[in-house]
């Protein structure tokens, strides 16, 4: 497979965008040829850091001057499918952080965009592509895990009031939910990578403590297609802060516990009894690289050099967001929801809150 030097450009440059400009610069297959920003200080700021040789005020421009392979797409969420979007529209490939749009109708029309361009759109969800991800998935693919019965996935974060006076942050207009939007998301999508698509959601969702929209705090019942069951746990009213995910296969636990990214140290195999070979199994190509957006960027490219569409793909991605909505449409109905069940005309495919949160009802009667 033949590699080459790819044209990579940012939009948006807050904080993330660092995250994402280092991974460019170290990956040594692609070149940051210009950023864009509303804050036009900040944008040549950035630039000047990263030694990156243009800047720009609008995606419009830097579509149109600098035609880049593709764009890293790091704005606040509600301006992720307006210019991803446009993105596809001048037929550039463009890769989303997380969540790639605010609801799911957003992302089917996201969808409708990508089907007529001859560009791709990627989320980014880092966490499936570290090296304990990978070979979790190849052991389980292999058989040698046995079946899957249960999970548990927990993202128990904190988050103060500081962290939400950024405007954008704790609205369903601008951020498009709370924990289980913006927080868990990396969490149950490496679940779902792992245990394949989910069945059905039983969920509650409250608003415990922070001064905000959205939720604070969700928990899910979730079953699969392959018969397992999980457990899905989302807050960031959490002092002790984690993220861990339980694995328990026939032959099998295997978990990983971390926060903001693992390693190989992460994870710990505890085999059922006569089944010592999965031990031996699991230590086989251990690495010391950290999952995040470096493995991640690796994966995209080398899908590029391939000719196919990057990870995590729009397939893919769908399968995250339409959970989401059918967390929140069960712990806001009351009711059981199944994979399929949100359609088109669907509160709930139009705003994550759907018919509105229950806390939003009570102050607003």
């Amino acid at each position: 497979m033949s590699q080459r030097n790819y044209r990579a450009a940012i939009i948006g440059t807050g904080g993330i965008a660092h995250v994402h400009a280092q991974a460019v610069l170290g990956s040594g297959r692609a070149s940051l040829v210009a950023v864009a920003d509303v804050d036009a200080g900040r944008a040549a700021e950035f630039a000047a850091k990263y030694g990156v040789p243009r800047s720009h005020a609008s995606t419009e421009e830097l579509l149109r001057e600098e035609r880049p392979d593709f764009v890293h797409l790091c704005t606040p969420p509600h301006l992720h499918a307006p210019l991803a979007i446009a993105c596809l529209e001048a037929g550039v490939t463009v890769l989303v952080e997380k969540p790639p749009t605010l609801t799911l109708a957003e992302f089917d029309a996201l969808a409708e965009a990508e089907s007529r361009s001859t560009a791709h759109v990627a989320t980014v969800l880092q966490h499936r592509f570290g090296a304990g991800a990978l070979r979790l998935r190849r052991l389980a693919e292999a058989g040698e895990l046995g079946r899957p019965l249960l999970a548990t996935c927990l993202t128990q974060w904190y988050r103060d009031e500081d962290y939400y006076a950024v405007p954008w942050r704790g609205t369903w207009e601008s951020e498009g939910g709370g924990p289980t939007m913006g927080h868990g998301i990396h969490q149950f999508d490496l679940l779902f990578s792992v245990l394949g698509p989910w069945r059905e959601v039983t969920a509650v969702a409250a608003r415990r403590a922070r001064p905000v929209d959205t939720e604070d705090v969700s928990m899910a019942l979730v079953t699969f297609d392959s018969g397992a069951v999980a457990t899905v746990v989302n807050s960031v009213l959490s002092p002790r802060q984690t993220s861990h995910l339980r694995f328990d296969y026939e032959h099998a636990t295997v978990e990983v516990e971390h926060l903001y990214g693992y390693t190989d140290e992460d994870w710990t195999v505890t085999p059922a009894p006569g089944h010592d070979e999965v031990t031996a199994l699991w230590g086989r190509d251990r690495s010391e690289r950290r999952s995040g957006h470096s493995g991640w960027l690796a994966a995209v490219l080398d899908a590029l050099d391939r000719g196919e569409a990057p990870p995590v793909t729009v397939a893919d991605a769908r399968r995250t967001m339409e959970f989401i909505a059918a967390l929140y449409a069960s712990a806001f109905t009351g009711e059981r929801v199944r994979t399929g069940q949100i359609t088109a005309d669907s509160p709930f495919a139009q705003k994550m809150d759907g018919t509105g949160a229950p806390w939003e009802k009570v102050r607003n009667p």
